[in-house]
Protein backbone atom coordinates (compact mmCIF):
# COMPACT_ATOMS: atom_id res chain seq x y z
CA UNK A 1 0.00 0.00 0.00
CA UNK A 2 1.48 3.69 -0.97
CA UNK A 3 1.95 6.37 1.60
CA UNK A 4 -0.68 9.05 1.17
CA UNK A 5 0.86 11.66 -1.78
CA UNK A 6 -1.20 14.51 0.25
CA UNK A 7 -1.04 13.82 3.75
CA UNK A 8 -2.25 17.62 4.92
CA UNK A 9 0.27 17.84 7.95
CA UNK A 10 2.54 20.70 6.32
CA UNK A 11 2.20 23.03 9.12
CA UNK A 12 2.42 20.64 11.91
CA UNK A 13 6.01 20.94 13.66
CA UNK A 14 5.85 17.50 16.17
CA UNK A 15 3.37 14.69 15.74
CA UNK A 16 3.34 12.10 18.90
CA UNK A 17 1.12 9.14 18.83
CA UNK A 18 -0.12 7.68 22.34
CA UNK A 19 -0.56 4.05 22.01
CA UNK A 20 -2.03 1.51 24.73
CA UNK A 21 -1.32 -1.71 24.65
CA UNK A 22 -4.74 -3.19 26.08
CA UNK A 23 -8.01 -0.76 26.62
CA UNK A 24 -9.11 0.39 29.30
CA UNK A 25 -6.05 1.84 30.71
CA UNK A 26 -6.38 5.65 30.27
CA UNK A 27 -4.33 6.27 27.15
CA UNK A 28 -7.19 8.77 25.71
CA UNK A 29 -7.60 10.47 29.45
CA UNK A 30 -3.69 10.46 28.90
CA UNK A 31 -3.99 12.39 25.08
CA UNK A 32 -6.08 14.32 26.68
CA UNK A 33 -4.20 15.71 29.55
CA UNK A 34 -1.19 16.39 27.71
CA UNK A 35 -2.54 18.45 24.89
CA UNK A 36 -4.01 20.49 27.57
CA UNK A 37 -0.76 20.70 29.34
CA UNK A 38 0.89 21.65 26.13
CA UNK A 39 -1.71 24.31 25.54
CA UNK A 40 -1.31 25.74 29.21
CA UNK A 41 2.47 25.79 28.18
CA UNK A 42 1.67 28.35 25.52
CA UNK A 43 1.69 25.93 22.23
CA UNK A 44 -0.94 25.79 19.63
CA UNK A 45 -2.07 21.70 19.61
CA UNK A 46 -4.13 19.34 17.41
CA UNK A 47 -5.98 15.85 18.60
CA UNK A 48 -6.34 13.40 16.15
CA UNK A 49 -8.63 10.69 17.22
CA UNK A 50 -8.45 7.63 15.44
CA UNK A 51 -10.07 5.20 18.12
CA UNK A 52 -13.17 4.75 15.44
CA UNK A 53 -14.44 1.94 17.53
CA UNK A 54 -14.06 4.38 21.05
CA UNK A 55 -14.50 7.57 19.75
CA UNK A 56 -14.08 9.44 24.10
CA UNK A 57 -11.64 12.44 23.58
CA UNK A 58 -14.86 15.07 22.16
CA UNK A 59 -16.36 14.31 25.71
CA UNK A 60 -13.14 14.69 27.21
CA UNK A 61 -12.37 17.76 25.38
CA UNK A 62 -15.79 19.49 26.28
CA UNK A 63 -16.78 19.45 22.57
CA UNK A 64 -19.08 16.43 22.05
CA UNK A 65 -21.92 17.12 19.80
CA UNK A 66 -20.47 19.91 18.36
CA UNK A 67 -20.65 19.75 13.97
CA UNK A 68 -17.39 19.55 11.44
CA UNK A 69 -17.46 21.99 9.10
CA UNK A 70 -16.02 22.21 5.48
CA UNK A 71 -14.22 24.67 3.67
CA UNK A 72 -12.43 24.68 -0.13
CA UNK A 73 -9.46 23.13 1.81
CA UNK A 74 -11.02 20.42 3.46
CA UNK A 75 -12.35 19.72 6.88
CA UNK A 76 -11.69 22.41 9.91
CA UNK A 77 -11.31 20.79 13.41
CA UNK A 78 -13.73 21.65 16.04
CA UNK A 79 -11.82 23.77 18.65
CA UNK A 80 -12.10 24.12 22.19
CA UNK A 81 -12.42 27.70 22.63
CA UNK A 82 -12.26 31.54 20.94
CA UNK A 83 -8.29 31.43 21.25
CA UNK A 84 -8.37 28.23 18.81
CA UNK A 85 -4.94 26.98 20.36
CA UNK A 86 -6.76 23.43 21.22
CA UNK A 87 -8.48 21.81 17.90
CA UNK A 88 -9.79 18.33 18.04
CA UNK A 89 -11.37 16.07 14.90
CA UNK A 90 -12.53 12.62 15.36
CA UNK A 91 -14.84 10.76 13.97
CA UNK A 92 -17.19 11.23 16.81
CA UNK A 93 -18.48 14.81 14.98
CA UNK A 94 -19.44 12.70 12.38
CA UNK A 95 -21.98 10.39 14.25
CA UNK A 96 -25.92 10.96 13.50
CA UNK A 97 -26.69 9.43 16.96
CA UNK A 98 -23.38 9.21 19.49
CA UNK A 99 -24.69 5.66 20.34
CA UNK A 100 -24.51 4.63 16.55
CA UNK A 101 -21.74 1.75 16.69
CA UNK A 102 -18.67 1.79 14.13
CA UNK A 103 -18.69 -1.58 12.46
CA UNK A 104 -16.52 -1.54 10.31
CA UNK A 105 -13.99 -3.74 8.30
CA UNK A 106 -10.25 -3.02 8.13
CA UNK A 107 -10.50 -0.96 4.25
CA UNK A 108 -13.00 1.45 5.19
CA UNK A 109 -11.24 2.16 8.85
CA UNK A 110 -8.09 2.61 6.69
CA UNK A 111 -10.09 4.54 4.35
CA UNK A 112 -11.09 6.96 6.96
CA UNK A 113 -8.10 7.37 8.60
CA UNK A 114 -6.10 8.95 5.61
CA UNK A 115 -9.12 10.94 4.67
CA UNK A 116 -8.30 12.23 8.67
CA UNK A 117 -5.23 12.73 7.77
CA UNK A 118 -5.18 14.34 4.39
CA UNK A 119 -8.43 16.32 4.53
CA UNK A 120 -8.08 17.96 7.75
CA UNK A 121 -6.93 21.48 7.63
CA UNK A 122 -5.11 22.11 10.91
CA UNK A 123 -3.09 25.14 9.74
CA UNK A 124 -0.18 25.63 12.16
CA UNK A 125 0.48 23.74 15.20
CA UNK A 126 2.77 23.55 17.53
CA UNK A 127 2.06 19.32 17.89
CA UNK A 128 -0.52 17.30 16.65
CA UNK A 129 -1.24 14.35 19.58
CA UNK A 130 -2.88 11.47 18.06
CA UNK A 131 -4.97 9.03 20.19
CA UNK A 132 -5.10 5.16 18.46
CA UNK A 133 -7.05 2.49 19.33
CA UNK A 134 -5.53 0.20 21.97
CA UNK A 135 -3.67 -3.08 20.88
CA UNK A 136 -1.66 -2.98 17.43
CA UNK A 137 -4.40 -3.25 14.78
CA UNK A 138 -5.41 -2.24 11.00
CA UNK A 139 -5.57 1.57 12.29
CA UNK A 140 -1.93 1.39 13.74
CA UNK A 141 -0.95 -0.07 10.20
CA UNK A 142 -3.00 2.68 8.06
CA UNK A 143 -1.26 5.77 10.04
CA UNK A 144 2.27 4.03 9.78
CA UNK A 145 2.16 3.63 6.39
CA UNK A 146 0.33 7.11 5.76
CA UNK A 147 2.90 8.67 7.79
CA UNK A 148 6.00 7.29 5.80
CA UNK A 149 6.63 10.75 4.21
CA UNK A 150 6.34 12.61 7.50
CA UNK A 151 8.70 13.23 10.47
CA UNK A 152 6.65 11.28 13.25
CA UNK A 153 8.33 12.11 16.76
CA UNK A 154 7.28 9.18 18.19
CA UNK A 155 5.45 7.35 20.41
CA UNK A 156 4.14 7.26 23.90
CA UNK A 157 2.60 4.12 25.68
CA UNK A 158 0.53 3.87 28.36
CA UNK A 159 0.30 1.13 30.66
CA UNK A 160 -1.66 0.67 34.37
CA UNK A 161 0.47 -1.12 36.95
CA UNK A 162 -0.60 -4.48 36.40
CA UNK A 163 1.25 -7.48 34.92
CA UNK A 164 -1.19 -7.41 32.43
CA UNK A 165 -1.46 -4.53 31.29
CA UNK A 166 2.36 -4.41 31.23
CA UNK A 167 2.62 -7.35 29.02
CA UNK A 168 0.53 -6.10 26.49
CA UNK A 169 2.86 -2.91 26.72
CA UNK A 170 5.50 -5.30 25.46
CA UNK A 171 4.02 -6.61 22.63
CA UNK A 172 3.27 -2.35 21.85
CA UNK A 173 7.15 -1.95 22.46
CA UNK A 174 7.57 -4.78 19.55
CA UNK A 175 5.08 -3.14 16.83
CA UNK A 176 7.17 0.26 17.39
CA UNK A 177 10.28 -1.30 16.73
CA UNK A 178 9.04 -3.13 13.87
CA UNK A 179 7.46 0.00 12.42
CA UNK A 180 10.79 1.82 13.23
CA UNK A 181 8.57 4.40 15.16
CA UNK A 182 10.71 6.33 17.65
CA UNK A 183 9.60 5.43 21.52
CA UNK A 184 9.57 8.41 23.40
CA UNK A 185 8.47 6.97 27.00
CA UNK A 186 6.59 4.96 28.95
CA UNK A 187 3.78 6.45 31.01
CA UNK A 188 2.28 4.04 34.01
CA UNK A 189 -1.22 5.63 34.74
CA UNK A 190 -3.67 4.48 37.77
CA UNK A 191 -0.39 4.20 39.72
CA UNK A 192 -2.35 4.39 42.88
CA UNK A 193 -5.13 6.37 44.52
CA UNK A 194 -5.54 10.06 45.90
CA UNK A 195 -7.97 10.03 48.56
CA UNK A 196 -9.92 13.13 48.07
CA UNK A 197 -10.23 14.04 51.87
CA UNK A 198 -6.68 13.72 53.09
CA UNK A 199 -4.52 13.86 49.63
CA UNK A 200 -3.08 10.76 50.71
CA UNK A 201 -1.92 8.01 48.05
CA UNK A 202 -2.35 4.25 47.94
CA UNK A 203 -1.21 2.05 45.53
CA UNK A 204 -4.69 -0.29 45.36
CA UNK A 205 -2.98 -1.99 42.72
CA UNK A 206 0.57 -3.13 42.24
CA UNK A 207 3.64 -0.16 40.90
CA UNK A 208 6.57 0.29 39.41
CA UNK A 209 5.64 -1.82 36.65
CA UNK A 210 5.86 0.79 34.21
CA UNK A 211 9.18 2.06 35.39
CA UNK A 212 10.64 -1.42 35.41
CA UNK A 213 9.46 -2.10 31.84
CA UNK A 214 11.10 1.30 30.67
CA UNK A 215 14.16 0.32 32.78
CA UNK A 216 14.29 -3.69 30.70
CA UNK A 217 13.65 -1.91 27.53
CA UNK A 218 16.01 1.07 27.99
CA UNK A 219 13.38 3.18 27.31
CA UNK A 220 12.53 6.50 28.90
CA UNK A 221 10.10 6.32 32.16
CA UNK A 222 8.14 9.59 31.65
CA UNK A 223 6.08 9.10 34.87
CA UNK A 224 3.29 8.00 36.81
CA UNK A 225 0.08 9.20 37.08
CA UNK A 226 -2.52 8.57 40.21
CA UNK A 227 -6.28 7.50 40.39
CA UNK A 228 -8.08 10.64 41.46
CA UNK A 229 -11.59 11.45 41.28
CA UNK A 230 -11.15 14.93 39.84
CA UNK A 231 -9.52 13.79 37.17
CA UNK A 232 -12.09 11.37 36.46
CA UNK A 233 -14.60 13.91 36.91
CA UNK A 234 -13.31 16.27 34.59
CA UNK A 235 -12.72 13.45 31.50
CA UNK A 236 -16.56 12.74 32.08
CA UNK A 237 -17.45 16.65 32.26
CA UNK A 238 -15.02 17.66 29.73
CA UNK A 239 -14.06 20.19 31.96
CA UNK A 240 -9.77 21.64 31.63
CA UNK A 241 -8.39 19.46 34.61
CA UNK A 242 -5.44 20.96 34.04
CA UNK A 243 -6.59 24.68 34.61
CA UNK A 244 -9.80 24.03 36.61
CA UNK A 245 -7.36 21.65 38.93
CA UNK A 246 -3.76 22.35 38.67
CA UNK A 247 -2.90 22.19 42.34
CA UNK A 248 -3.80 18.34 42.14
CA UNK A 249 -1.68 15.65 41.72
CA UNK A 250 -2.58 14.53 38.88
CA UNK A 251 -2.05 17.84 37.24
CA UNK A 252 1.38 17.97 38.22
CA UNK A 253 2.20 14.30 37.22
CA UNK A 254 0.99 15.54 33.76
CA UNK A 255 3.09 18.74 33.64
CA UNK A 256 6.26 16.53 35.22
CA UNK A 257 5.63 14.27 32.64
CA UNK A 258 5.04 17.66 29.74
CA UNK A 259 8.14 19.37 30.90
CA UNK A 260 9.95 15.47 30.88
CA UNK A 261 9.60 15.46 26.96
CA UNK A 262 10.56 19.36 27.10
CA UNK A 263 13.88 18.32 28.70
CA UNK A 264 14.35 15.33 26.62
CA UNK A 265 14.36 17.75 23.92
CA UNK A 266 11.73 16.03 21.92
CA UNK A 267 10.07 18.77 21.55
CA UNK A 268 10.61 22.49 21.88
CA UNK A 269 8.56 25.52 23.92
CA UNK A 270 7.82 26.27 20.54
CA UNK A 271 7.08 23.10 19.08
CA UNK A 272 10.26 22.90 17.05
CA UNK A 273 12.13 19.45 17.18
CA UNK A 274 16.13 19.09 18.13
CA UNK A 275 18.12 18.07 15.50
CA UNK A 276 21.18 17.57 17.27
Amino acid sequence: MDALKDVNLDGVKSVILVLSGKGGVGKSTVTTQLALTAQKNGLKVGVLDIDLCGPSIPRMCGVQGHEVHQHDAGWLPVYTDNTKTLGVMSIGFLLTNQDDPVVWRGPKKTAMIRQFLSDVTWGELDLLVIDTPPGTSDEHIAVMEALKGVKVDGAVLVTTPQAVAVGDVRRELTFCKKTALHVLGIIENMSGFVCPNCSECTNIFSSGGGKSLAEHAQVPFLGSVPIEPALALAAETGQDFAGVFASSEAAKRFSTIFNGLLENREITANGDMDTS
